[in-house]
């Protein structure tokens, strides 16, 4: 259920972002969507049988989106799964670390990488990351938050903050002790993204 609530109010997002930026409605509800993939990444690095395959099918994703993703938005910047890549990598860093100490540069040095490139949300897709792997409940809530206060500081993006009504749906899930299970073809949720996108660049130019 949670990753067509992500899949369908990404694309009403997009399709808002490039067709109706008037309506900031669809921008709201579009908001949904980000922290649904977050955690889906964290639950597939906490669940994925080979590592090595789940980072390759990350990286070939958003290679293959990332054309179609300048295309709909005619804008030069780095595709969200480039972010959540990252995010995945920073997971597999910090968990292997022989000093713990180590942590705080990696996520720094990483983030500061992030904005440079100019990836789909930077520093902060990563320490939304980091705060499904490290909290639950009402302090996963309230670190989103804070984190979506100091964004919406940065960046003047107050609809961002409609985000945290995500997070919270998945605190409560994650009460209930509600699995985060793919139902359907697997290939629509990896695909969905560089599809719609390839499809909204179409419509655009048309």
């Amino acid at each position: 259920m949670m990753q067509w609530i992500a899949m369908i109010t990404m694309l009403i997002d997009h399709i808002g972002a490039v067709f109706y930026p008037q309506v900031e409605e669809l921008r709201v509800i579009g908001r949904i969507a980000f922290p649904i993939y977050a955690f889906a990444v964290y639950v597939g690095y906490k669940h994925t049988r080979n590592m090595k395959k789940y980072i390759m099918r990350l990286f070939w994703i958003a290679v293959i989106s990332q054309i179609p993703f300048m295309a709909a938005f005619n804008h030069l910047s780095l595709n969200v799964v480039w972010t959540l890549l990252s995010g995945l990598l920073v997971l597999l860093a910090l968990d292997r670390l022989p000093v713990r100490l180590l942590s705080i540069p990696i996520v720094i040095g990483a983030g500061w990488i992030m904005e440079i490139t100019h990836m789909d949300y930077g520093m902060y897709g990563l320490i939304l990351v980091l705060l499904f792997r490290y909290f639950q409940g009402a302090i996963l809530v309230v670190g989103h938050f804070l984190l979506t206060a100091v964004y919406i500081t940065l960046y003047s993006s107050s609809v961002q903050m409609y985000s945290v009504i995500a997070t919270v749906g998945i605190a409560i899930a994650q009460y209930y002790g509600a699995g985060f299970r793919l139902k359907g073809p697997r290939w629509i949720w990896r695909y969905f993204y560089p599809a719609h996108l390839a499809i909204i660049a179409l419509i655009r130019w048309i």
